[in-house]
């Protein structure tokens, strides 16, 4: 989390929206009152009394003595005690709403609710959030911020809104708005808080504003932003990386025949921790890769290093498994024994009209083609999705001849940069951007929209075409519009309430147009 800290002419500031309680701390035992009224953005920022000696991380302090307060999830007489202390600023204080400051949103039972404790277990403070959809969707707000003016504990309102951004990242969340009283502004943006225009509630001035969170660039910069910088010297030779038009493909074209060649390594982490799994997915990446340049496999070589034989048998099995049901041979390939943990796969297919991944333009919509069946793989949750194991053989050579079926204008399989991530790369291929409609991605239940746009799918596939033009069935797999390629870089998501946000700012992998 970013530094702040509060200065002192804030922490004794008493007027905003939600606000200060004159009363002293309220006791765990409280009672709240019920009721309905409309809901107000971040339900006020209180004070703290004189300095006290204890700081936190959280509080902005840079030392880690004891804070004089705990943070933690409210259930219970807390979750009364919170709802107590509201009704005393918003009701009874600011006069805010008429009886009862509760709404839908109490009664949401997806909210969570954070509270600041003393060390006597006085409810010194709380904050609450929850999705902003029926459905959720990875979009939340934050409200209902409440403080005692009587804690003496330093730092408490900074410290409750970065444990709301905490959590709210914990609850795979991609978008966090909340909206400000106008004069606190400074306070959320010394947090690192983004400004994103006016409001107004109960005729006071607020400040719409939002928490960035970067996780899908992150996960993009981590598998892809180093290729350019490293593949350079490659690029020298005419046909290098491909050569023009397929540089950065999922394949590349064999010169004077009708040959696509693909490659891909598997992590030696997951060779040694899960073996066989690991030899079924480098086959399943690298036919993935022919199916998204429309080639029909037909042959594997294959190159595997391990420290014992144990290893070295449950990485072969798990290959052969997957040889047979796409019914790809191995023809041939390299094995090593008594070394580092190594696998990787060379896939040949045939095509005479190979689907490039930078064939997009602008207007293009992009489709997801995407095998929802399934459930993460033990071990790997949130990151690998397996559906591909549970599949017959026909089902999967049904999934991989997809693309060659439908011949759209570009393709990529979605790789390890998630969905999010490749569709930035087919974008960069073609020299311009991809928007996403977050509402209309396919997605298994088991999966969060966060989980979906980052992880590794198992089957899926990324398609661009002009609009309405036909999309082939795929077996099992779902297929689904759910965006469109723009002229402006990068890769932006697109919300219910027609807010865009963006997800990865210029390009993914640095190789630019292929």
């Amino acid at each position: 989390m970013r530094e702040a800290e509060m200065r002192e002419s804030e922490m004794r500031e008493s007027e905003m929206t939600g606000g200060v309680s004159r009363s002293a701390g309220t006791q765990a035992g409280a009672t709240a009152t019920g009721g309905a009224s409309t809901t107000t953005g971040w339900a006020g920022y209180t004070a703290s009394g004189p300095d006290s000696p204890g700081r936190c991380v959280l509080a902005g302090s840079r030392r880690h003595d004891d804070p004089g307060f705990l943070i933690r999830p409210a259930d219970g007489p807390l979750l009364v005690a919170y709802r107590a202390l509201r009704r005393e600023i918003f009701v009874r204080e600011q006069g805010l709403f008429a009886g009862s400051d509760a709404d839908d949103i109490d009664d949401d039972p997806r909210c969570h609710v954070l509270v600041a404790l003393a060390p006597d277990g006085t409810l010194l403070g709380g904050v609450r959030l929850a999705p902003a959809t029926s459905a959720d969707i990875g979009w939340w707000t934050g409200s209902r911020l409440v403080v005692d003016p009587r804690s003496r504990a330093k730092g408490l309102g900074p410290a409750l809104i970065r444990a709301a951004c905490a959590l709210a990242e914990n609850q795979q969340v991609l978008r966090f708005e909340a909206t400000v009283r106008a004069r606190y502004e400074s306070m959320f943006t010394e947090i690192g808080w983004i400004r994103l225009g006016d409001r107004e509630i109960a005729g006071a001035p607020h400040v719409w504003m939002r928490w960035p969170i970067d996780r899908i660039e992150r996960q993009a910069q981590a598998a892809k932003a180093m290729l350019a910088q490293a593949l350079t010297p490659l690029r020298a030779q005419p046909m290098g990386l491909g050569g023009r038009g397929f540089r950065g493909d999922d394949g590349a074209p064999v010169p004077g025949t009708d040959l696509i060649a693909a490659c891909d390594a598997i992590l030696p982490s997951m060779v040694e921790r899960d073996p066989e799994w690991a030899g079924w997915c480098s086959v399943l990446v690298n036919l993935n890769d022919l199916s998204a340049m429309g080639a029909e496999p037909v042959g594997m070589l294959d190159a595997v290093g391990a420290p014992n034989h144990s290893i070295l048998t449950r990485v072969l099995r798990g290959l052969s498994r997957a040889a047979e049901a796409w019914q790809v041979p191995v023809l041939g390939g390299h094995t090593q024994l008594g070394v580092p943990a190594a696998l990787s796969v060379t896939a040949l297919g045939r095509t005479e009209t190979p689907v490039r991944g930078g064939g997009g333009r602008v207007g293009d919509e992009i489709r997801l083609t995407a095998d929802l069946g399934g459930d993460w793989r033990p071990g790997y949750s949130g990151r690998q999705w397996d559906s591909s194991s549970r599949r017959t053989g026909e089902e999967l050579r049904a999934l991989g001849r997809f693309v060659a079926r439908t011949a759209p204008t570009a393709a990529k399989d979605v790789s390890m940069a998630g969905f999010a991530g490749t569709a930035g790369m087919l974008a960069e291929a073609a020299g311009v951007g991809a928007e996403l409609d977050i509402a209309r991605i396919p997605r298994p239940a088991g999966a969060s929209v966060a989980e979906w746009l980052t992880c590794f799918p198992g089957f899926a596939m990324i398609t661009a075409d002009r609009a309405g033009a036909p999309i082939a069935p795929a077996g099992p797999a779902e297929s689904a519009v759910c965006g469109v390629l723009t002229s402006a870089p990068g890769v932006r998501l697109r919300w219910p309430d027609g807010t865009t946000t963006t997800a990865v700012h210029g390009t993914v992998t640095g190789l630019g147009e292929s």
